[in-house]
């Protein structure tokens, strides 16, 4: 069984501009090797007390197993919300050529 090497992240935010800033960032920092945005999509969840309806947009990350703790604690610190959407998935497969350039941009030097 090949182990798990990279880590795609989920994130959403109400700030096309500000996400696309931020994924800039986290590629400039090496936390990851590349981040979509997708959207804008239509969110509904219970927040204070009642349903919310809100216009968001997806980014997701890939980054490699080496830096994901790392990458998490920095999107938390920055993020506007108080409670941000960061959701974890390990990659169990994929194009090898593409995973191993994943691991190599994020193998920090």
């Amino acid at each position: 069984m090949t182990s798990i090497r990279v880590i795609q992240i989920q994130v959403v935010h109400s700030d096309r501009d500000a996400l696309g800033s931020l994924i800039t960032e986290l590629v400039e920092e090496r936390l990851i090797a590349c981040g979509q945005v997708v959207g804008p999509i239509s969110s509904t969840f219970f927040w204070e007390g009642s349903v919310q309806r809100a216009e968001e947009w997806l980014a997701l990350l890939k980054t490699s197993k080496g830096v994901v703790d790392d990458l998490v604690a920095r999107l938390a610190e920055v993020h506007s919300y108080d409670v941000p959407e960061i959701l974890v998935t390990e990659i169990t497969g994929g194009y090898t050529p593409y995973l191993d350039w994943v691991v190599e941009q994020t193998t920090r030097r």
